[in-house]
């Protein structure tokens, strides 16, 4: 069985989320990842809670498997370590802020020089033109400048922090990927690398999908609660008797109409199409009170025998265990590190194809676990290992 990303190698010189989330995804397809780490200063997410038997849970997860190679890339035995295995690998992602790649000597500009088929991923929050291509960022500054927040969260509570890390994931990760995979085949019809740049600010900007259509052809700016699907109508969440919550997407009228006679409330499908605010609040009160007439258990039983678009707001806890997620195979036991004993549950690749993917190898393992493994595979001797980890050169 041969993954479909099988034969792909890449360099993964990222920290944190968004590299890692990508490369995960590549690893889970077939590539080959190599993980570059620096042996002096440890990537914050393996000290990330919580930890499972000394093991940090997300790392354990977002570097599944991956090899660790650990260099020091202030010192030059390591960056002529990274040039000989450019050489033999198609992708290289980095996470750094523009041109710190370039500074240690092994930015695109000289790793093409030795493989000119190099695919290079650059994510960053600002990408690598503009005058805040230099700032610093996380998601919910991201999202901030992209003007998704403007229009989420409630009127009178404003923008509020996501569960999600939107930008970085939707954005950096997702775009990433896409990004990495046309290079290749653009390279499998010309031959030539290219250099891939994502910003996280560009992708999250680019995920206003329907306002900024709206905006930018005619003007139209959105406002919290403000649209049919922001809360500025009946496609909202309600709470039933005992807090329990429950999603309702019932927008076109062969949905409306089993959610209203469903709540016992049939004479109110016909304000599902009206869309004036003051008729949409009216309708949104009306639902409120229905659904809280009865504890959730109830709902849950007359919902899950129609088809309205209503479903209950689950905990993690409980979406782990429901069945639709666990059809899918979603949840996957994966070996724990070599030194470790045992497996450790993690979130499955959600891309399906024709034939399975092969089983998850191990979770994510020690800063350099297999230095001296990649090391003996590009040809070095005992002798020059022992001698370049004297050196401190890897760990």
């Amino acid at each position: 069985m041969s993954a479909p990303l099988a034969g792909l190698k890449v360099l993964d010189f990222s920290t944190l989320l968004p590299g890692p989330f990508a490369s995960m995804m590549l690893a889970d397809m077939g590539a080959e990842v190599l993980r570059i780490e620096s042996p002096t200063r440890m990537d914050l997410l393996r000290l990330l809670p919580p930890h499972d038997r000394g093991i940090s849970a997300s790392h354990a997860y977002l570097n599944r498997n991956k090899r660790s190679l650990a260099l020091d890339l202030k010192k030059p035995e390591a960056i002529e370590l990274v040039k000989r295995l450019v050489q033999d690998y198609d992708i290289v992602l980095d996470q750094f802020r523009p041109g710190v790649m370039d500074k240690l000597g092994v930015g695109y500009a000289a790793l093409k020089v030795v493989n000119p088929q190099l695919i290079y991923c650059a994510i960053t929050g600002y990408g690598q033109t503009g005058p805040y291509k230099d700032r610093a960022g996380h998601d919910i500054n991201y999202l901030a400048l992209s003007g998704s927040s403007s229009y989420t969260g409630r009127a009178e509570q404003g923008p509020l922090p996501l569960g999600l890390q939107v930008a970085d994931v939707a954005g950096g990760s997702l775009h990433g990927v896409v990004g990495i995979l046309a290079a290749v085949i653009k390279r499998q019809a010309t031959g030539q690398g290219d250099f891939v740049d994502i910003s996280m600010t560009d992708c999250a900007f680019s995920l206003n999908a329907m306002s900024a259509a709206g905006y930018l052809a005619a003007g139209v700016e959105p406002a919290r609660e403000s649209h049919a699907l922001n809360g500025g109508s009946f496609y909202d969440y309600y709470q039933a008797r005992d807090g329990q919550w429950f999603a309702v997407g019932s927008l076109e009228p062969q949905f409306m109409q089993p959610l209203c006679a469903a709540l016992g409330k049939p004479e109110l499908a016909k304000q599902g199409l009206d869309q004036r605010p003051e008729v949409q609040q009216q309708l949104k009160i009306a639902l409120a009170q229905a659904f809280a007439e009865q504890d959730g258990a109830h709902w849950q039983r007359v919902f899950a025998e129609i088809d309205a678009c209503v479903e209950p707001v689950l905990s993690l806890a409980e979406a782990c265990e429901h069945p639709q997620i666990k059809a899918r195979g979603l949840v996957q036991s994966v070996p724990l590190a070599q030194e470790a004993q045992g497996a450790q549950a993690q979130v499955a690749c959600p891309i399906r194809f024709a034939e399975p993917l092969p089983a998850a190898r191990f979770a994510g393992v020690n800063v350099g676990a297999h230095s001296q493994e990649v090391l003996g595979e590009l040809g070095l001797s005992t002798a020059q290992i022992t001698a370049l980890q004297q050196a401190k050169v890897f760990g």
